[in-house]
C-alpha cells in the first residue's frame, strides 16, 4: 500500500458533553513506521495520551482536526454534527486517503471507501491514533473555555453531566457554549423562562 492511497482512520470526542464542540481526528499512518502503544483514549491517562498525542502529529503521514460547533449541534443534532466533523477532518486531510475507517456503526457522507467499525478506536491503530488526537485537542479547547467560563468547571470534568456540572448550571445558568438542545440544559432554560412568565404575570 502506498502512502498515497492509504487508509485514514476517524474517531471524535465529545458527543456526550452538554457544552463545547464535537471534535473529530483523522490520522493516517505509514505501516512502515508503527507507533507504539495506541489504544482507545479512553483506557490512557492524561499524560500518556498527550505523549502519544505529540509523536502521532509528528510521526503520521497526515492528520486533520474537523469541528462542529455548539450552534451547528444544537441546529443539526448530536449525529448529524458529529458526522459533520468527521467529514471536515477526512476532507482536510492531505494526501488524499484511498480509504476511511470510522469508529463506530455509522459513516458521514463522503467521496472516498469508507468502512465502519465497531470498537475500531480498539482493535484499528489508524483509528486508535485519531482517538488520541480528537480527545487532546477538545479537552484543550475545554481548557480554553474555561478560562472565559470559570464558574461551570470545564477543565474537571470537559462538559459532561457530573454532578458538579449539573450543580454549576442551577446555580449559574445556561453559558454560551452549552447545548441548549441537551435534556439537562433545555429543561433548565424551560424552567427558567416559565418562572419568569410567572413573574412577570404575578407583577402584572
Amino acid at each position: 500500500m502506498s502512502i498515497a492511497c492509504g487508509v485514514c482512520g476517524v474517531d471524535e470526542a465529545g458527543r456526550g458533553p452538554l457544552a463545547g464542540p464535537v471534535i473529530a481526528a483523522a490520522v493516517m499512518l505509514d505501516p512502515a513506521d508503527p507507533l507504539p502503544g495506541l489504544a482507545d483514549s479512553k483506557s490512557l491517562s492524561p499524560a500518556r495520551r498527550a505523549a502519544l498525542a505529540a509523536i502521532i502529529r509528528e510521526r503520521a503521514v497526515a492528520w486533520a482536526i474537523g469541528r462542529a460547533e455548539v450552534e451547528e449541534i444544537d441546529r443539526l443534532n448530536i449525529l448529524r454534527a458529529t458526522m459533520l466533523a468527521m467529514r471536515r477532518a477526512v476532507l482536510a486531510l492531505a494526501p488524499t486517503p484511498g480509504e476511511v475507517l470510522i469508529d463506530g456503526n455509522r459513516l458521514p457522507q463522503l467521496p472516498i471507501q469508507a468502512r465502519a467499525i465497531v470498537g475500531g478506536d480498539v482493535s484499528t491503530p489508524c483509528i486508535s491514533a485519531a482517538s488520541i488526537l480528537a480527545k487532546t485537542t477538545r479537552d484543550a479547547e475545554m481548557q480554553l473555555l474555561h478560562a472565559r467560563f470559570p464558574d461551570y468547571g470545564f477543565d474537571m470534568h470537559k462538559g459532561y453531566p457530573t454532578a458538579l456540572h449539573l450543580a454549576a448550571l442551577c446555580r449559574y445558568g445556561v453559558s454560551p457554549v452549552h447545548r441548549r438542545t441537551f435534556r439537562p440544559v433545555r429543561i433548565l432554560i424551560e424552567q427558567r423562562l416559565t418562572a419568569s412568565t410567572s413573574a412577570r404575570a404575578w407583577i402584572a
